[in-house]
Protein backbone atom coordinates (compact mmCIF):
# COMPACT_ATOMS: atom_id res chain seq x y z
CA UNK A 1 0.00 0.00 0.00
CA UNK A 2 1.17 3.42 -1.01
CA UNK A 3 -0.05 5.90 1.51
CA UNK A 4 0.99 8.80 -0.95
CA UNK A 5 -1.53 7.56 -3.42
CA UNK A 6 -4.87 9.13 -4.13
CA UNK A 7 -6.82 6.23 -4.82
CA UNK A 8 -7.41 4.61 -1.37
CA UNK A 9 -10.65 2.62 -1.96
CA UNK A 10 -8.59 -0.99 -2.38
CA UNK A 11 -7.74 0.34 1.33
CA UNK A 12 -11.23 0.83 1.66
CA UNK A 13 -12.78 -2.70 0.92
CA UNK A 14 -9.93 -4.39 2.35
CA UNK A 15 -11.39 -3.01 5.54
CA UNK A 16 -14.59 -4.36 4.97
CA UNK A 17 -13.36 -7.57 4.45
CA UNK A 18 -14.40 -10.62 6.99
CA UNK A 19 -10.70 -11.16 7.89
CA UNK A 20 -12.07 -13.64 10.82
CA UNK A 21 -8.75 -15.26 13.18
CA UNK A 22 -7.83 -17.68 10.99
CA UNK A 23 -6.73 -15.15 7.91
CA UNK A 24 -3.03 -14.70 7.60
CA UNK A 25 -3.40 -11.30 6.19
CA UNK A 26 -0.48 -8.88 5.87
CA UNK A 27 -0.96 -5.45 4.86
CA UNK A 28 2.63 -4.08 3.96
CA UNK A 29 2.59 0.15 4.06
CA UNK A 30 5.68 1.59 1.45
CA UNK A 31 7.83 4.14 3.75
CA UNK A 32 10.84 6.05 2.97
CA UNK A 33 13.53 3.21 3.25
CA UNK A 34 11.05 0.57 3.30
CA UNK A 35 8.12 -1.17 4.27
CA UNK A 36 6.25 -1.53 7.47
CA UNK A 37 4.23 -4.67 7.79
CA UNK A 38 0.98 -5.23 9.62
CA UNK A 39 -1.40 -8.07 10.41
CA UNK A 40 -5.16 -7.62 9.74
CA UNK A 41 -7.99 -9.75 11.16
CA UNK A 42 -11.42 -9.75 13.10
CA UNK A 43 -13.01 -11.37 16.00
CA UNK A 44 -15.50 -11.50 14.02
CA UNK A 45 -17.24 -9.82 10.75
CA UNK A 46 -18.91 -6.91 12.43
CA UNK A 47 -16.23 -6.43 14.72
CA UNK A 48 -13.65 -3.63 14.56
CA UNK A 49 -10.43 -4.28 12.75
CA UNK A 50 -7.33 -5.43 14.84
CA UNK A 51 -4.13 -4.13 14.15
CA UNK A 52 -0.54 -6.07 15.18
CA UNK A 53 2.63 -5.12 14.09
CA UNK A 54 4.10 -8.35 12.04
CA UNK A 55 7.83 -6.39 11.04
CA UNK A 56 9.29 -4.10 8.95
CA UNK A 57 11.80 -4.47 5.73
CA UNK A 58 14.71 -2.26 4.84
CA UNK A 59 16.37 -4.43 2.83
CA UNK A 60 16.61 -6.74 5.44
CA UNK A 61 13.22 -8.58 6.94
CA UNK A 62 13.01 -8.19 10.67
CA UNK A 63 10.01 -10.00 12.17
CA UNK A 64 8.40 -9.10 15.53
CA UNK A 65 5.98 -11.59 16.01
CA UNK A 66 6.23 -13.60 19.49
CA UNK A 67 4.71 -16.58 17.66
CA UNK A 68 5.32 -18.07 14.39
CA UNK A 69 2.10 -20.14 14.87
CA UNK A 70 -0.93 -18.55 14.10
CA UNK A 71 -3.11 -19.84 16.76
CA UNK A 72 -0.89 -18.59 19.22
CA UNK A 73 -1.31 -15.07 18.06
CA UNK A 74 -4.91 -15.07 17.78
CA UNK A 75 -5.64 -16.39 21.17
CA UNK A 76 -7.48 -12.81 21.97
CA UNK A 77 -10.96 -12.64 20.91
CA UNK A 78 -11.71 -9.72 22.67
CA UNK A 79 -15.28 -11.31 24.48
CA UNK A 80 -16.51 -12.01 21.40
CA UNK A 81 -19.40 -14.39 21.87
CA UNK A 82 -19.06 -18.23 20.90
CA UNK A 83 -22.05 -20.56 20.79
CA UNK A 84 -22.33 -24.16 21.53
CA UNK A 85 -25.02 -26.31 20.62
CA UNK A 86 -25.62 -29.11 23.45
CA UNK A 87 -27.65 -32.12 22.88
CA UNK A 88 -29.69 -32.81 25.29
CA UNK A 89 -32.07 -36.28 25.44
CA UNK A 90 -32.00 -38.22 28.90
CA UNK A 91 -33.60 -35.69 30.86
CA UNK A 92 -34.85 -32.33 30.52
CA UNK A 93 -33.23 -31.54 34.09
CA UNK A 94 -29.75 -30.99 31.82
CA UNK A 95 -31.10 -27.25 30.50
CA UNK A 96 -30.72 -26.28 34.15
CA UNK A 97 -27.68 -28.53 35.48
CA UNK A 98 -25.61 -27.64 32.60
CA UNK A 99 -25.29 -23.98 32.75
CA UNK A 100 -24.62 -23.77 36.33
CA UNK A 101 -22.38 -26.80 36.36
CA UNK A 102 -23.42 -27.75 39.53
CA UNK A 103 -22.65 -31.21 38.49
CA UNK A 104 -26.00 -32.46 39.78
CA UNK A 105 -27.33 -35.75 38.01
CA UNK A 106 -24.08 -36.79 36.48
CA UNK A 107 -25.96 -39.73 35.23
CA UNK A 108 -27.83 -37.69 32.37
CA UNK A 109 -26.22 -36.44 29.57
CA UNK A 110 -22.75 -37.37 30.67
CA UNK A 111 -21.02 -36.67 27.47
CA UNK A 112 -22.99 -33.28 26.96
CA UNK A 113 -21.65 -32.02 30.20
CA UNK A 114 -18.17 -33.11 30.38
CA UNK A 115 -17.55 -31.12 26.86
CA UNK A 116 -19.44 -27.92 27.90
CA UNK A 117 -17.34 -28.06 31.11
CA UNK A 118 -14.24 -28.46 28.99
CA UNK A 119 -15.49 -26.14 26.83
CA UNK A 120 -15.67 -23.26 29.08
CA UNK A 121 -11.83 -23.70 29.49
CA UNK A 122 -11.33 -23.30 25.93
CA UNK A 123 -13.76 -19.68 26.37
CA UNK A 124 -11.57 -18.34 29.46
CA UNK A 125 -8.35 -19.04 27.20
CA UNK A 126 -9.95 -17.43 24.22
CA UNK A 127 -10.83 -14.30 26.37
CA UNK A 128 -14.43 -15.18 24.73
CA UNK A 129 -18.05 -14.97 26.28
CA UNK A 130 -20.19 -17.91 26.30
CA UNK A 131 -22.81 -18.73 25.07
CA UNK A 132 -25.51 -22.20 24.71
CA UNK A 133 -28.16 -23.26 22.67
CA UNK A 134 -29.56 -26.61 22.97
CA UNK A 135 -31.06 -29.13 20.33
CA UNK A 136 -32.76 -32.66 21.20
CA UNK A 137 -30.85 -35.10 18.02
CA UNK A 138 -27.18 -34.82 17.26
CA UNK A 139 -27.71 -34.35 13.26
CA UNK A 140 -28.77 -36.44 10.09
CA UNK A 141 -29.40 -35.22 6.84
CA UNK A 142 -33.28 -35.21 6.22
CA UNK A 143 -34.24 -34.02 1.98
CA UNK A 144 -31.47 -32.12 2.04
CA UNK A 145 -31.38 -30.52 4.84
CA UNK A 146 -29.20 -30.95 8.08
CA UNK A 147 -31.31 -31.50 11.23
CA UNK A 148 -30.27 -31.43 15.04
CA UNK A 149 -26.65 -29.99 16.11
CA UNK A 150 -25.29 -30.57 13.13
CA UNK A 151 -27.85 -28.28 11.36
CA UNK A 152 -27.23 -25.58 14.14
CA UNK A 153 -23.16 -25.73 13.16
CA UNK A 154 -23.65 -25.81 9.26
CA UNK A 155 -26.19 -23.21 9.28
CA UNK A 156 -24.09 -20.40 11.71
CA UNK A 157 -26.38 -20.78 14.88
CA UNK A 158 -23.79 -22.39 16.13
CA UNK A 159 -19.72 -22.66 16.43
CA UNK A 160 -19.03 -25.69 17.73
CA UNK A 161 -20.93 -28.80 19.49
CA UNK A 162 -20.87 -31.78 21.52
CA UNK A 163 -18.99 -34.79 20.86
CA UNK A 164 -20.25 -36.46 17.60
CA UNK A 165 -19.17 -39.30 15.54
CA UNK A 166 -17.62 -39.18 12.45
CA UNK A 167 -19.29 -40.28 9.42
CA UNK A 168 -19.00 -39.31 5.55
CA UNK A 169 -22.21 -36.71 5.75
CA UNK A 170 -20.95 -35.02 8.37
CA UNK A 171 -17.14 -34.66 7.48
CA UNK A 172 -18.78 -32.24 4.54
CA UNK A 173 -20.27 -29.84 6.48
CA UNK A 174 -18.41 -29.51 9.48
CA UNK A 175 -15.12 -29.76 11.02
CA UNK A 176 -13.97 -31.97 13.72
CA UNK A 177 -11.46 -31.72 16.07
CA UNK A 178 -9.90 -33.88 18.87
CA UNK A 179 -12.18 -35.38 21.15
CA UNK A 180 -12.71 -33.88 24.41
CA UNK A 181 -13.94 -36.86 26.31
CA UNK A 182 -13.14 -40.51 25.62
CA UNK A 183 -16.12 -42.18 23.74
CA UNK A 184 -16.36 -45.10 22.03
CA UNK A 185 -19.05 -47.32 20.57
CA UNK A 186 -19.35 -50.91 22.15
CA UNK A 187 -22.02 -53.71 21.83
CA UNK A 188 -23.33 -55.75 24.88
CA UNK A 189 -23.26 -59.75 24.52
CA UNK A 190 -24.99 -61.87 26.98
CA UNK A 191 -23.14 -65.15 27.12
CA UNK A 192 -26.06 -68.01 26.32
CA UNK A 193 -26.86 -70.67 28.90
CA UNK A 194 -24.30 -73.54 29.76
CA UNK A 195 -27.05 -75.61 29.22
CA UNK A 196 -27.13 -74.83 25.43
CA UNK A 197 -23.31 -75.73 24.48
CA UNK A 198 -22.92 -78.21 27.11
CA UNK A 199 -24.33 -81.03 28.59
CA UNK A 200 -24.48 -79.57 32.58
CA UNK A 201 -25.64 -83.62 33.94
CA UNK A 202 -21.47 -84.77 33.69
CA UNK A 203 -20.00 -81.50 33.97
CA UNK A 204 -20.55 -81.29 38.13
CA UNK A 205 -17.79 -84.04 38.67
CA UNK A 206 -14.89 -84.44 36.70
CA UNK A 207 -13.62 -88.08 35.12
CA UNK A 208 -11.30 -88.70 37.59
CA UNK A 209 -14.91 -88.43 40.02
CA UNK A 210 -17.10 -90.05 37.66
CA UNK A 211 -14.04 -93.07 37.43
CA UNK A 212 -13.79 -93.06 41.21
CA UNK A 213 -17.52 -93.63 42.08
CA UNK A 214 -17.78 -96.12 39.25
CA UNK A 215 -14.81 -98.59 40.92
CA UNK A 216 -16.12 -97.87 44.80
CA UNK A 217 -19.60 -98.92 43.25
CA UNK A 218 -17.46 -102.24 41.65
CA UNK A 219 -15.73 -102.47 45.06
CA UNK A 220 -18.77 -102.30 47.01
CA UNK A 221 -20.87 -104.41 44.67
CA UNK A 222 -17.81 -107.38 45.39
CA UNK A 223 -17.93 -107.02 49.26
CA UNK A 224 -21.10 -107.43 49.48
CA UNK A 225 -21.54 -110.48 47.52
CA UNK A 226 -18.59 -111.82 49.52
CA UNK A 227 -20.71 -110.77 52.96
CA UNK A 228 -23.66 -112.22 51.82
CA UNK A 229 -21.98 -115.12 50.40
CA UNK A 230 -20.76 -116.24 54.21
CA UNK A 231 -23.97 -115.07 55.53
CA UNK A 232 -26.15 -117.90 53.41
CA UNK A 233 -23.86 -120.34 55.17
CA UNK A 234 -24.67 -119.39 58.61
CA UNK A 235 -28.02 -119.85 58.16
CA UNK A 236 -31.01 -118.44 55.89
CA UNK A 237 -33.97 -115.83 56.03
CA UNK A 238 -37.12 -114.93 53.06
CA UNK A 239 -35.35 -111.03 53.37
CA UNK A 240 -31.96 -112.15 53.42
CA UNK A 241 -29.85 -111.97 50.22
CA UNK A 242 -29.25 -115.23 49.09
CA UNK A 243 -25.60 -114.69 47.94
CA UNK A 244 -25.66 -114.52 44.46
CA UNK A 245 -23.74 -111.43 42.38
CA UNK A 246 -27.23 -110.79 41.39
CA UNK A 247 -28.67 -110.18 44.59
CA UNK A 248 -25.23 -107.88 45.56
CA UNK A 249 -25.41 -105.60 42.23
CA UNK A 250 -29.18 -105.03 42.88
CA UNK A 251 -28.63 -103.43 46.68
CA UNK A 252 -25.43 -101.68 44.80
CA UNK A 253 -27.60 -100.22 41.65
CA UNK A 254 -30.79 -99.17 44.42
CA UNK A 255 -28.20 -97.11 46.13
CA UNK A 256 -27.05 -95.51 43.32
CA UNK A 257 -30.59 -94.77 42.06
CA UNK A 258 -31.37 -93.29 45.97
CA UNK A 259 -33.76 -96.52 45.72
CA UNK A 260 -34.11 -99.21 48.56
CA UNK A 261 -33.83 -102.65 48.42
CA UNK A 262 -36.93 -105.50 50.20
CA UNK A 263 -33.20 -107.53 50.88
CA UNK A 264 -30.63 -106.67 53.24
CA UNK A 265 -27.65 -108.32 54.58
CA UNK A 266 -28.72 -109.55 58.54
CA UNK A 267 -24.71 -109.81 59.65
CA UNK A 268 -23.17 -106.76 61.21
CA UNK A 269 -20.36 -107.15 58.40
CA UNK A 270 -22.96 -106.79 55.45
CA UNK A 271 -25.19 -103.92 57.55
CA UNK A 272 -21.41 -101.97 57.68
CA UNK A 273 -21.18 -102.08 54.35
CA UNK A 274 -24.58 -101.28 52.92
CA UNK A 275 -24.49 -98.50 55.62
CA UNK A 276 -21.21 -96.62 54.44
CA UNK A 277 -21.90 -97.11 50.67
CA UNK A 278 -25.45 -95.44 51.11
CA UNK A 279 -24.04 -92.77 53.59
CA UNK A 280 -21.13 -92.53 51.15
CA UNK A 281 -23.54 -92.01 47.96
CA UNK A 282 -26.57 -89.43 49.14
CA UNK A 283 -23.18 -87.34 50.07
CA UNK A 284 -22.80 -87.28 46.54
CA UNK A 285 -26.01 -86.57 45.72
CA UNK A 286 -26.29 -83.50 47.63
CA UNK A 287 -22.90 -82.25 45.95
CA UNK A 288 -24.32 -82.94 42.58
CA UNK A 289 -27.60 -81.18 42.86
CA UNK A 290 -25.56 -78.22 44.38
CA UNK A 291 -23.38 -78.10 41.36
CA UNK A 292 -26.21 -78.91 38.83
CA UNK A 293 -28.11 -75.56 40.49
CA UNK A 294 -25.45 -73.68 39.82
CA UNK A 295 -24.54 -74.60 36.76
CA UNK A 296 -27.72 -74.19 35.14
CA UNK A 297 -27.32 -71.23 36.16
CA UNK A 298 -23.84 -70.54 34.95
CA UNK A 299 -23.21 -68.43 31.28
CA UNK A 300 -21.05 -70.66 28.89
CA UNK A 301 -17.89 -69.43 27.97
CA UNK A 302 -17.28 -71.14 24.49
CA UNK A 303 -17.73 -67.99 22.64
CA UNK A 304 -14.50 -65.66 22.99
CA UNK A 305 -13.93 -64.53 19.67
CA UNK A 306 -16.14 -62.57 16.70
CA UNK A 307 -14.92 -65.51 14.82
CA UNK A 308 -17.13 -67.90 17.46
CA UNK A 309 -19.62 -65.68 17.48
CA UNK A 310 -20.54 -65.96 13.99
CA UNK A 311 -20.53 -69.17 13.72
CA UNK A 312 -22.85 -69.49 16.76
CA UNK A 313 -25.47 -69.08 15.19
CA UNK A 314 -26.86 -66.29 17.81
CA UNK A 315 -28.95 -63.55 16.49
CA UNK A 316 -27.15 -60.26 16.57
CA UNK A 317 -29.18 -57.22 16.71
CA UNK A 318 -27.85 -53.62 16.22
CA UNK A 319 -30.02 -50.36 16.65
CA UNK A 320 -28.81 -47.03 14.77
CA UNK A 321 -28.55 -44.51 17.73
CA UNK A 322 -28.99 -41.35 16.90
CA UNK A 323 -25.18 -40.00 17.71
CA UNK A 324 -24.15 -42.90 14.96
Amino acid sequence: VDPSSDDQRGITALFKCPLLPDSDLVLAERVENGFIMTELHRTSANSSMIFTSRGHYNGKLTDVRPHRELYRRRRDLRGHTLTMSNVIQDSNSTLYHLPMEDRLEPQFDSISKICWMCTTLLFKMLNATPHYIFNHRYGFLNNGTWLGMVGDVASGLADLGTNLLLNHDRIQVVTYTDMMAPFELRFVFRQPPLSHSSNIFSLPFSSGVWLSIVMCSAVAAATLYLSTKWETRLEKSPSQLDGSIGDALLLTMSAVGQQGCYQEPTKLSGRIITWVFFAALMLLYAAYSANIVVLLQAPSNSIRTLAQLASSGITLAAHDVDYN
